[in-house]
């Protein structure tokens, strides 16, 4: 039998070994499908519609409007790094994205040609600086925690992006990521902003703490803003390779994130809250490891992960493994890493996933040691 013949045989004797060996009479069981579908519930209710679908649209824009020399200008390998992780780095400051949503927009950039170092630096800041949680930061858990939280997310979303770009050496116009550069669009520079600036205006807005009244009016402003210059500023074939590529995007995103967020869920009961407060009570470099690693393997909407740690902060939990889960939960979970291996491909995710860990408990480790 061919490769795919042997694959396919493991999935269904895998898929037939779950539902005969599943325990649907325990209640552990029980609960943690619940935890699943009510995490998948909350994520499609909070995420899908105003975060991730705008995400997804960015992302199949910028393949057909943005041009390759522009991002490669600005990301590319052979830009100065000082201005490449620059903007990487503070570029996802505005967007108030989880480490989900990011995603697209990752793929996106990645594709139309920007350097792996200043795009792992973009896929880490993104969910890690928004305004919103950084703002949230500094009023539940204090300035001390917010600031630091600012310094060594950014430190971290560099220093991780140039370790990989050191580890892993590529050339920028090899690889089946990047697509060929399509003939240049006739539309006006004024045209192609409004429409850009609409559509990341959606998520800005969208992280706003305003009312929900005027939230939705404006956003639906914008979407009305975009409806129409799809219909009369672009072509057909314009409108139709955007929708293309938004479409493939979602292929590649979708189905991967729904089954992680669903498995974030139902891992998330298992674990003891009093279990983790004992480990991170006290600012050592284990404890900070913990810390790192729950918060890596967790999913954390946006804005949530704060009330969380305050709980778990009044339990006894050091500001130290607190910075440590600020860093490494917010830019990573499960689903997360999912899609970034089918981006990535598994050494370069394992890789990721193990630097963000190592980087966010020595930060953790340094701010509980010296500031606390």
């Amino acid at each position: 039998m061919e490769n795919k013949e042997y694959k396919l045989m493991f999935w269904m004797l895998f898929i037939f070994g779950i539902f005969y060996f599943v325990p649907y009479r325990s209640k552990w069981f029980e609960v943690s499908v619940i935890s699943g579908i009510d995490l998948l519930n909350d994520y499609a209710k909070q995420h899908v519609l105003t975060c991730l679908i705008p995400a997804l649209f960015i992302a199949g824009a910028v393949g057909v409007f943005i041009k390759k020399d522009a991002v490669l200008k600005l990301l590319g390998a052979k830009t100065k790094k000082y201005i490449s992780y620059a903007i990487a780095a503070v570029s996802g400051a505005i967007l108030a994205v989880c480490s989900c949503t990011i995603l697209p927009l990752f793929a996106g950039i990645r594709q139309r040609g920007a350097g792996l170092g200043p795009a792992i630096t973009f896929l880490f800041s993104g969910p890690a600086i928004n305004i919103a949680s950084i703002f949230l930061t500094m009023s539940v858990l204090g300035y001390d925690i917010g600031f630091a939280r600012v310094i060594f997310a950014i430190l971290i979303s560099i220093i991780v992006g140039l370790s990989m770009a050191l580890i892993f050496k590529e050339e920028i116009e090899e690889g089946k990521l990047f697509i060929a550069e399509d003939k240049n669009n006739s539309l006006s520079k004024i045209v192609l902003s409004v429409f850009f600036i609409s559509l990341i205006g959606i998520l800005v807005i969208n992280g706003l703490q305003i009312y929900k009244s005027i939230k939705y009016f404006l956003i639906g402003l914008l979407v009305l803003i975009i409806i129409f210059i799809a219909i009369y500023k672009f072509s057909k074939e314009l409108t139709k390779n955007w929708l293309n590529g938004t479409w493939n995007f979602s292929k590649l995103i979708l189905p991967i994130l729904f089954i992680g967020v669903f498995v974030a869920g139902f891992i998330m009961p298992l674990i003891p809250e009093s279990l983790i407060t004992n480990l991170v009570g006290q600012n050592t470099i284990i404890s900070n490891l913990i810390s790192s690693v729950f918060g890596a393997f967790m999913y954390f909407s946006t804005l949530t992960e704060i009330p969380i740690l305050q709980a778990l902060i009044a339990k006894g939990m050091h500001a130290g493994p607190a910075l440590a889960l600020l860093l490494a939960g917010p830019s990573l979970s499960l689903p997360n890493m999912l899609v970034i291996k089918n981006i990535l491909g598994f050494r370069k995710t394992l890789v990721y996933v193990l630097l963000v860990i190592f980087y966010s408990t020595i930060a953790g480790f340094v701010f509980g040691y010296v500031f606390v």
